[in-house]
């Protein structure tokens, strides 16, 4: 009897994984991001681009992703990371959204890029980075982010425009489909604002090509010289690779975690006032608080315990301190902090 031929394998494109860190503090009475700008893997020149401390992982050199992060971030910030865990991983392939990029083309045959996304929180932010890196407030990303101060007019200015002549190309029925997604997502005609949705809404962006990063990733998965973009109108500034993609990831996960866990204090100093809680809540989640809900609800979560100390540089009547109660609730899961909305979206 004939033995049966044996067939070789096929062969899989090669995976390179690459990792990337949101890392978040309170700055300047802005939630910031660490930003650097690295080298360009094209032209090995600096990034006129902000992006994330990031690299790509060695399996040789390498024994776990967050060690290797970690070695990443200090390497290329200075700073040492404390609080980190991991956010998402990006492996897509045959989708409209943005890939990671390490100066390698895309596509069949060529390597799959799997990006690995992960969040830090700390309470203090260096005054003084490392060269090429800063504490970026994260509404210059995500300028429609920030309802603080009321509906950000650049929605119905600019976005949602913009969005209605992107909905008409196509049939019917794929008009009606984006023009649901954006009603629901920015909140058009009605529709409440989901503060968060931050990555669907960056997402819906990035495919309508209302993301500038959006052209300069077709061009160069087509083979296509493409250079950093500028800024568009409306949608914010663009980052380098899939970074602002990240970013979105960490600002939706720290939005919704805020409001079941006490992350929150991740980002505070060990005495706080109530209105310098207020302002990392609101800096956060992108809402105005009531103050005086808030207040209530702060106090029968029973999270904070008074210092009956006071803080005398608040330029107006002394405020009294307060700690977490960190060690008082390790036994126990302890709950996050609602959001009691000074005006509805």
């Amino acid at each position: 009897m004939t033995a049966p031929a044996l067939t070789a394998p096929a062969l899989t494109a090669p995976v390179v994984i690459g990792l990337s860190a949101v890392v978040a503090a309170m700055h300047d009475g802005e939630l910031a991001v660490l930003t650097v700008h690295l080298p360009d893997p094209r032209t090995r020149e600096t990034s006129t681009l902000p992006g994330l401390p990031s690299g790509p992982f060695d399996p040789a050199g390498h024994r776990t992703f967050e060690l290797a992060l970690r070695a990443f971030v200090t390497e290329q910030t200075g700073f040492q990371l404390g609080y980190v865990e991991q956010l998402y991983t990006f492996g897509d392939e045959g989708r409209d959204a943005p890939l990671a990029d390490f100066g390698r083309p895309h596509g069949p045959g060529q390597e799959r890029i799997i990006s690995v996304g992960y969040l830090a929180l700390t309470p203090e932010a260096p005054a003084k980075p490392a060269p090429d890196t800063e504490w970026t407030p994260w509404n210059r990303f995500f300028p429609y982010e920030d309802w603080r101060g009321g509906r950000p007019a650049l929605i119905d200015q600019e976005i949602a425009p913009a969005l209605e002549a992107w909905a008409r190309r196509g049939t019917e029925k794929q008009r009606e489909q984006k023009l649901a997604r954006a009603r629901a997502l920015f909140a058009l005609d009605g529709w409440r604002w989901n503060e968060e949705r931050v990555l669907e809404r960056y997402e819906l962006l990035y495919e309508a090509g209302l993301a500038p990063e959006a052209e300069r990733d077709r061009r160069r998965a087509a083979g296509l010289a493409a250079p950093e973009p500028d800024a568009a109108p409306g949608s914010g500034e663009p980052m380098v690779s899939d970074h602002r993609r990240i970013l979105a990831t960490g600002l939706a996960r720290l939005r919704g975690k805020i409001k079941y866990r006490p992350v929150v204090f991740e980002l505070t100093p060990a005495a706080f006032t109530l209105s310098t809680l207020q302002r990392t809540v609101e800096a956060i989640s992108g809402v105005a608080l009531h103050k005086q809900n808030f207040r209530r609800m702060v106090e029968r979560t029973g999270l904070v315990q008074g210092l009956g100390r006071f803080d005398e540089e608040t330029g107006g009547r002394p405020a009294e301190l307060f700690r977490f109660r960190r060690e008082d609730l390790a036994a126990s899961p302890a709950s996050g902090l609602s959001l009691p909305m000074l005006r509805e979206g």
